[in-house]
């Protein structure tokens, strides 16, 4: 199993097509299944009480995905705890619970792997001058990762000169951004930041100060933060529109991800679709029955990836719905199940990086 995964590991994230995909996958994931069933008792009497059964084949559709939620009750480990070396946290908000995923050396690894070789394929191979739409206080902790600090330090690997928008306070740091804008001026330069913390904090503060940037050359990456953004009636064009008045920004790709699957992101491509990788893939679940959807049919996203071997959530069932426009047939060329998102399923909670901010 584990040789499997490193050789898809080290393969380009769009160079296998679906059906390449899914041989492969087959026997990872019946693997994968049964490693997390031997070793978490809470994964265990899931399967149990669902009736599946270890020794059987099954394809990936048969087997049941974890509710994302579960990850805020139970801490679900795979692995002895005197491997685990980081714990991730999922951001919320003041009195919701939140998720602990428990990474042992390898899958922290994998990690890292799969989230450099996904990003380098829509900014390039080459380290880049970053400015990150944050304060630096939220990556202190190097232990206790929250989802907003994983996030800046995985894509900070992308960069050097790395900057900080905002102060300890939250409040735009002006100078330091026009600094680095002018040391950095025409060359291509990496921003990163969660997508409400951007609108709310960077661009609005722009606008409010009558400030104009020259960031024609940026390549702005950003994701978490629409379910806020849809009341203020802000949709992903509208998004970067206004981005480009005030920055004159051009290259923009929103992901997809959570800390339950961190390195597993889903990214936005040119013609504005969301990409499955080599590393991952998606199913839309009716609301019903929970049986797969087909190609244009609104469901609750289904997460799959082949990277978390220390805790179960290999296959998960977020509280987002949305819809596969195709497969490997995408515009831009790359290969992999593409789909947008809809939104998040009622009553659930605010749960988005950006979301959380105070």
């Amino acid at each position: 199993m584990m040789d499997s995964i490193v050789s898809i590991l080290n393969r380009s994230p769009y160079s296998i097509s679906s059906q390449e995909k899914d041989a492969i996958y087959e026997d990872i994931f019946f693997n994968l299944t049964n490693h997390h069933y031997s070793n978490c008792p809470q994964y265990r009497r899931i399967l149990d009480t669902l009736g599946y059964d270890t020794k059987k084949t099954h394809t990936i559709d048969d087997i049941p995905p974890i509710p994302v939620r579960l990850f805020k009750e139970y801490e679900l480990v795979s692995v002895d705890r005197s491997k685990v070396v980081k714990t991730m946290m999922s951001s919320g908000t003041s009195g919701q619970k939140v998720s602990k995923i428990f990474l042992d050396s390898e899958t922290a690894s994998r990690q890292t792997k799969a989230l450099a070789k996904i990003t380098s394929e829509f900014i390039g191979k080459k380290r880049l001058p970053m400015l990150v739409i944050d304060t630096k206080e939220v990556v202190k902790d190097r232990n206790l990762f929250s989802a907003r600090g994983a996030g800046i330090l995985g894509f900070s690997l992308h960069g050097f000169d790395v900057t900080y928008a905002l102060d300890k306070e939250m409040n735009l740091d002006i100078e330091a951004i026009e600094a680095f804008s002018t040391k950095h001026k025409d060359k291509d330069i990496l921003i990163f930041g969660f997508t409400y913390m951007i609108w709310e904090l960077f661009y609005k503060e722009l606008v409010k100060l009558n400030k104009k940037l020259g960031l024609d050359k940026g390549i702005l990456i950003h994701g978490g933060g629409w379910k806020k953004l849809a009341a203020e009636e802000v949709d992903n064009s509208t998004f970067k529109k206004n981005l480009q008045n005030v920055c004159g920004i051009q290259r923009v790709h929103n992901y997809y991800g959570m800390v339950e699957q961190t390195g597993s992101i889903f990214m936005e491509c040119e013609a504005g679709y969301l990409h499955s990788s080599a590393y991952s893939d998606v199913k839309m679940r009716r609301h019903g029955d929970f049986s797969v959807c087909d190609i244009g049919e609104v469901g609750l996203i289904e997460l799959i990836s082949i990277i978390p071997s220390s805790y179960p959530g290999h296959i998960i069932l977020s509280e987002d719905t949305g819809e596969i426009v195709g497969i490997d047939d995408c515009q831009c060329g790359r290969t992999g199940s593409y789909f947008k998102i809809h939104g998040r399923i009622k009553k659930a909670e605010i749960r988005g990086c950006s979301d959380t901010f105070s």
